[in-house]
């Protein structure tokens, strides 16, 4: 049912792609950028034929995971990146096909990687490749779970957009510097994504599961968010390194390498606590605890956007922008451990999910 509903979103968002997607980019570029929107729209095109595919890839992806099998998204993912790199050297290096190449080597490396993701599964006796259309019940039940969650990805996005607008305002250096520091620095987050897949893995068993035990979710904690911080504060060093030492890795211009350490000090403040941050909102995710990491996620989007606008507006530059990342990302640090080590939560409160068991023992 899943793969069904992942299916029509992924050929939603295509054809919104199609036919809205120009009008979406001139409104975010500006007038002052209009001569970024043809490539940006050729880009935007081509990845577009992908969405079905990426979105039902996240599901089976997801059920992999959620039966702590890491081992076929990793064959995917090697799978991908192998198709995406040959790709992008072949199509860009080779046929000089520039920005349309590079789209078209990611398009192919995700649909293979939703392919690679199913056949896993099927092997593992589900049948992966034939869905099922839910009943309006089911949908019901799937929207109570998916809507909070969709709120919280939703309203992340939205930040990380208005990011990506603020620095398209202030010009195309500015822009260039900003995309080189934000990928690098949704290059290093990744690291901190397995600590919330392993919460998320294990910590449902040890809050309602038979075997329950508060006692050791609690000490799985612990450990995922001293990892974390671990991780945090290397990938820290490391990332903020790489662009102040080596910024000619990325460009060769003396004004975006000038804007880009301009943000160094707010990048590794951003960047530190983020992987803490997975490790504590995938406990919340495992706990179920949607309400509150929704309505905890929008408050930081609406405070933090709020923040970028007005800092961007009285000329204040790149590194506003990357000082309200900083705070973004402290706030749901901050929220989500306040949550989590309350004695009424999750963690400490035997009687927490004493409602859910008494309803889903009258349903």
């Amino acid at each position: 049912m899943l793969l069904f509903v992942a299916f029509a979103c992924g050929l939603g968002m295509f054809l919104f792609t199609k036919i809205l997607g120009t009008r979406v980019l001139a409104a975010f570029t500006g007038l002052e950028n209009v001569h970024i929107l043809p490539a940006a729209d050729t880009y935007v095109q081509i990845r577009a034929f992908a969405w079905p595919a990426v979105l039902v890839g996240l599901v089976a992806q997801s059920a992999s995971l959620g039966m702590k099998d890491s081992w076929g998204p990793l064959k995917a993912l090697v799978v991908a990146s192998a198709i995406n790199g040959f790709g992008d050297i072949f199509l860009c290096c080779i046929c000089h096909y520039g920005i349309a190449g590079a789209a078209w080597a990611t398009m192919a490396s995700q649909v293979v990687a939703a392919f690679v993701m199913m056949w896993s599964l099927h092997k593992k006796g589900f049948k992966a490749f034939s869905m099922s259309i839910p009943s309006p019940r089911e949908l019901v039940q799937i929207f109570e779970i998916a809507a909070p969650v969709f709120i919280t990805m939703t309203s992340k996005v939205a930040f990380y957009s208005i990011l990506i607008y603020a620095a398209t305002s202030m010009g195309t250096m500015t822009l260039a510097a900003h995309q080189v520091m934000i990928n690098v620095f949704c290059t290093c987050t990744v690291w901190g994504e397995p600590l919330s897949q392993t919460a998320q893995s294990f910590m449902p068993e040890l809050m309602h599961g038979v075997n329950r035990s508060l006692t050791k979710a609690r000490t799985l904690l612990k450990s995922l968010v001293i990892i974390g911080a671990i991780i945090g504060v290397t990938l820290g060093v490391i990332g903020t390194s790489v662009p102040w030492l080596f910024p000619r890795l990325f460009t060769g211009d003396q004004i975006v390498i000038g804007e880009m350490h301009k943000v160094l000090l707010p990048y590794f403040i951003a960047l530190m606590v983020t992987p803490s941050t997975h490790s504590l909102e995938g406990t919340l995710l495992a706990g179920r605890d949607f309400k509150f990491l929704s309505l905890s996620m929008t408050g930081c989007f609406c405070f933090g956007g709020l923040l970028v606008l007005l800092t961007c507006s009285r000329g204040y530059g790149l590194p506003s922008c990357w000082w309200a990342l900083a705070g973004f990302q402290w706030a749901r640090f901050s929220l989500a451990l306040q949550r989590l080590i309350s004695p009424r939560g999750m963690l400490f409160n035997e009687d927490f999910y004493q409602a859910n068991f008494v309803r889903l023992k009258a349903t």
